[in-house]
């Protein structure tokens, strides 16, 4: 029997198996929930749990089909809500609709901010997510945002599981430079970027390789992969700029469209995502390997459960020292009653 200050754990059809894997390592199972649909095709949602006054976390990244996973969402929050529940958190490995951050052009919309207002509204009272495609997106909801990282994963990955010789961190562009520092100084490596132009939404032009690439290892950090084109061209530069291989690690794997052809045919060894998205079998390549962020998002939600400090999760320069001493550390166990 679920004792009464265990956290509940729901989700929708978006990623099952991460909520499944999340849900073990506090110790406790997904609760059970109807997430289906009507003859016509909309959303059916019932909840087969009391989860009045209960601590609720709904996990459901945002990905493709968006659509259909954000209604997902947004009607498990107000299901939710409307069953009193004492606290519900939207945990969104992966947050879609990010692009659209600003107004860049004439008649666009912020559907970045949109989907905040939908998510708050719906009944969300607060929400936990992973490398958002830009940071001000935090300022977009009136609810706490937890920002969680991968560094950490990447870093030990390529620290440990495959270290890499003579390397240098690239950005991909301007706005992850900061990102590609982060990386550069937790893994002790030179520093490069991208200048590109962008054609249209789908295609860019590599313009120039700002930094020293010859003869070096060259690792391209990014917080989502989409169609690949940009990744493989990027690739494709610092290889004719002279770098030995080319590694990618980047957060979110979208591939759409053309991406598994674009990736297939590049240049690059390896391309390391999380499983913030499900690959789906169609769409998976040798050169790309998953890690799990489960047990950060875990150790995330007993924080937020238990009511003790997080800032450790989500602070991207965490150092060793820091990770040694911290409580962030521990062993996940089931939550305690």
């Amino acid at each position: 029997m679920r004792g009464a200050d265990e956290p509940i754990i729901l989700t929708g059809n978006s990623n099952p198996d991460f909520a499944a894997q999340v849900a073990a390592s506090l110790g406790v199972r997904v609760a059970d929930a109807l997430v289906g649909r009507f003859s016509e095709g909309e959303i059916r949602v019932k909840i087969n749990e009391n989860v009045r006054g209960r601590d609720v976390f709904i996990v459901q990244p945002t990905c493709p089909p968006v659509n259909d996973h954000l209604m997902e969402l947004l009607i498990l929050l107000d299901a939710v809500r409307r069953a009193s529940a004492r606290r519900i958190t939207a945990v969104l490995p992966y947050f879609g609709y990010a692009r659209q951050d600003r107004k860049d052009q004439p008649r666009v919309p912020i559907t970045a901010k949109l989907v905040a207002n939908l998510i708050t509204v719906a009944g969300a009272d607060r929400v936990l997510t992973m490398d958002l495609h830009a940071g001000q997106i935090q300022g977009f909801f009136d609810i706490p945002l937890d920002h969680l990282f991968a560094i950490n994963t990447f870093v030990d990955y390529f620290t440990k599981q495959r270290p890499l010789e003579d390397l240098v961190v690239v950005s991909p562009d301007v706005g992850g430079i900061k990102m590609a520092r982060a990386y550069a100084k937790r893994l002790r490596a030179g520093l490069a970027m991208v200048d590109k132009r962008r054609i249209n939404h789908m295609d860019t032009e590599v313009m120039d390789i700002m930094g020293e690439v010859k003869g070096k290892t060259a690792l391209i950090v990014d917080d989502l992969v989409s169609t690949a084109g940009s990744l493989v061209e990027a690739a494709r530069m610092l290889r004719e700029g002279g770098a030995k291989e080319v590694y990618a690690a980047i957060t979110h794997p979208v591939l759409s469209g053309p991406a598994r052809e674009r990736l297939a045919g590049s240049p690059l060894k390896e391309l390391v995502v999380t499983d913030s998205i499900p690959i789906p079998a169609d769409r998976k390549l040798p050169k790309v390997k998953v890690l799990s962020v489960t047990s950060v998002f875990a150790e995330a939600i007993r924080c937020i459960h238990e009511e003790t400090s997080i800032s450790v999760l989500f602070h991207e320069q965490w150092d060793e020292e820091t990770k040694r001493e911290s409580p962030g550390k521990r062993r996940l166990t089931k939550v305690r009653k």
